[in-house]
């Protein structure tokens, strides 16, 4: 049964429940959670109900936040970090809007065939994009909590008020679910191949079990020396000495030089509109706002609302445009401080019409044959998700990711602090697939200091008279964009509330390799047997389509939270 329930303090040593995604209970679901003040949706209650105290004692929502932040890289360790990176996105009470990019970057000794053997190929296992000490981009989670902390927090609270309950969480340990105990197991193989990763994780081979509790001292004495040295500690205090140690004596690429270097950046959120309604996301080098908005602007041409949300005439409609879209962001994406990437050009109306011509309304396309567009003229000059919104409406969507479940698997030596595998989001032999199959062009081939392509999509949905109306993102690689993708359609196109809009059964096509992703029981037989009829190639066998999280204000200004039924985790609210 699903939990929905406002909230009171307790935060250290809770059993959180994990539900089974089924669709018919996604269907009686009672809705999202409600608060007259203040709401956080993550994928954690003691996360969650860390930022709602933060809250209460006068923090603002980019305090919340980054409390949030930080205790999910203690309770949440496959995907809350600090040995990774991400996107935040801040709407403020009068209406404008931040974007800080604290993507990981490339070493400076990743050279552009660092992934290659000397064969021409790619390097698998040891020494590969993915796994072990050579496969960690400089983390940059904690450059941007700081400036963000700096530059939008409500400036009532000190750093250590928001550094403390996450180093108390690690400290004091919090209680083992079964899915998290599930996870260690799945992952043993190759988290047992390093010594603090096994020690932590593993129980030193002995493995936990449900309801144990999970203390991380070092992870403790990590957050002490951040709460008293700020961000600083992980890129030139004691701690960034410990990493490049680490990293030195396995033969890492990342170095203390490079860990110096580290600078979070502010960018221009891009926006745009569907149907009226003002959208912002996150700019390059996350490819995600673009791709969502792409498909918007193709999408905005048909009559979607006149279609049942789960039909094979809307679904038709859905994959071809995002076909079209992933096909572009292979050709045309990257780190823009690297390369030039037509953000105007390809998020313009003009050139979706152009890419909506090609879509047949009564048959697949085949993606072999769907290139990308052409851009004409010169332009001018699986990761979690949490949201939350203040009572001054002040409204924060955050992503953020070490890759892989458990990144690299490496728990850099005396730090608690698990490394990212995020150089396999580069395209480490442009033109071959990633972990996650996609394909991805020479714009975002490795190189060093440059940020990899991300799928991360922190959103914000405006109101037609320009008040917030709701904000949401999510974990799972590529398939985050779709899932953020058909929230806000079945929102906007199918009147759904943000738990409704994010519980429903979704798909994922990213045109290669050309399959179409659907969920488990989340279309029928009656519907896949009309795409198939249209020409749609299917998985192999069905699979989740990411996990979303997100907070909404209705029209009478209550907080609404929703964490996905796909996932774990708890919407609060007062």
């Amino acid at each position: 049964m699903l939990k929905r329930i406002l909230v009171s303090t307790t935060l250290i040593g809770l059993v959180y429940n994990v539900v089974a995604f089924d669709p018919a209970a996604a269907a009686m679901a009672a809705g999202p959670t409600r608060g007259k003040h203040a709401m956080v949706a993550s994928q954690h209650e003691i996360a969650s109900r860390i930022g709602l105290e933060i809250m209460k004692k006068g923090g603002n929502a980019v305090d919340a936040a980054v409390a949030v932040g930080l205790a999910l890289a203690v309770v949440y360790p496959e995907a809350g970090n600090l040995g990774g990176g991400g996107f935040m996105l801040i709407r403020m009470p009068k209406g404008d809007v931040h974007s800080i990019d604290y993507r990981e970057t490339a070493p400076t000794a990743a050279a552009r065939d660092v992934y290659i053997d000397g064969c021409g190929n790619l390097i698998k296992g040891e020494g590969s994009p993915t796994v072990g000490y050579r496969a960690s981009g400089v983390p940059g989670t904690l450059a941007g909590f700081e400036l963000a902390f700096q530059k939008y927090g409500s400036g009532k609270l000190k750093w250590r008020d928001l550094v403390e309950p996450a180093r108390l969480a690690a400290r004091d340990g919090y209680v083992l679910s079964n899915r998290v105990v599930e996870l260690f197991k799945t992952y043993k193989e190759t988290l047992n191949r390093f010594e603090d990763s096994r020690r932590i994780f593993l129980n030193n081979g002995a493995m936990f079990a449900e309801g144990d509790l999970l203390r991380q001292p070092e992870l403790a004495a990590t957050l002490g020396r951040i709460e008293k040295n700020g961000a600083s500690e992980i890129y030139t205090g004691r701690t960034a000495r410990m990493i490049a140690d680490d990293m030195r004596a396995h033969g890492g690429l990342l170095t203390y030089e490079d860990l110096k270097a580290y600078k979070a950046k502010e960018r221009t959120p891009i926006r745009g509109s569907y149907r009226g309604y003002p959208i912002i996301s996150i700019p390059p080098p996350s490819s995600g706002g673009i791709v969502m908005l792409e498909v918007l602007n193709m999408l905005e041409g048909f009559d979607i609302r006149s279609k049942q949300y789960n039909s094979a005439a809307k679904y038709h409609l859905l994959i071809e445009a995002m076909r079209r879209a992933f096909a572009d962001r292979a050709e045309f994406m990257g780190d823009p401080d690297f390369t030039d990437v037509p953000v105007e050009r390809l998020t313009s109306r003009t050139y979706a019409e152009l890419r909506r011509r090609t879509i047949d309304a009564n048959h697949a396309s085949a993606s072999i044959n769907v290139g990308h567009g052409e851009i004409p003229g010169s332009e001018s000059t699986d990761t979690t998700n949490f949201a939350v919104v203040d009572d001054a409406g002040m409204a924060v969507v955050n992503t953020y990711t070490i890759n892989d479940l458990f990144g690299s698997r490496v728990t850099a030596k005396g730090t608690g602090i698990l490394m990212n595998d995020e150089m396999d989001d580069f395209a480490a032999r442009p033109g071959q697939p990633n972990m996650f199959g996609l394909i991805q062009g020479e714009r975002n081939a490795v190189g060093s200091g440059k940020r990899p392509l991300s799928s991360m999509t922190p959103t914000i949905v405006l109101r037609k008279d320009g008040t917030f109306w709701f904000g949401l993102g999510a974990r799972g690689g590529p398939r985050i964009i779709s899932a953020v993708l058909q929230s806000v359609i079945n929102v906007i196109d199918h009147d759904m509330d943000i738990q409704r809009a994010i519980d429903a059964p979704r798909v994922h096509h990213q045109w290669l390799p050309d399959e179409l992703v659907f969920e488990p029981y989340g279309i029928s037989p009656d519907t896949l047997a009309l795409l198939s009829e249209m020409g749609h190639k299917f998985a192999a066998k069905p699979e989740y389509v990411a996990a979303a999280t997100g907070v909404m204000l209705d029209d009478k200004g209550v907080r609404l939270g929703a964490v996905d039924v796909r996932s774990d985790g708890l919407a609060v609210g007062y």
